[in-house]
């Protein structure tokens, strides 16, 4: 890790690497553009050769984001197909998405 104080967070069943001042988009979350909020969801914090594992999440720690924006990702199309059977079925997806900005980890 950096010398930048960094932290692994879980959000919408995933993981992400975080440090003070990325953007980065997870799952839709049901929150105002503008806000700010804490994801206390933390498994791991570090800055340099100091690392908090958590078991499974360390006690304390969060990390504050603000809601940059809501979107929709690129279209996705799905198309099943079974050969000799006459069955085509073909569909789009859009995946819904919220950036968040990194204001501070805590410890």
């Amino acid at each position: 890790m950096s010398d930048q104080q960094q932290a692994i967070i879980r959000t919408g069943g995933k993981q992400y690497r975080v440090e003070t001042g990325a953007v980065l988009r997870v799952e839709k979350l049901n929150r105002e553009v503008g806000t700010s909020f804490d994801i206390e969801d933390v498994l791991l914090v570090g800055r340099g050769d100091d690392v908090k594992v958590g078991t499974p999440v360390v006690k304390g720690a969060a990390v504050n984001v603000e809601v940059v924006s809501h979107g929709r990702g690129r279209k996705l199309i799905v198309f099943k197909f079974k050969p000799r059977r006459n069955y085509r079925k073909k569909a789009g997806h859009r995946q819904a998405y919220t950036e968040l900005k990194v204001n501070a980890i805590r410890a």
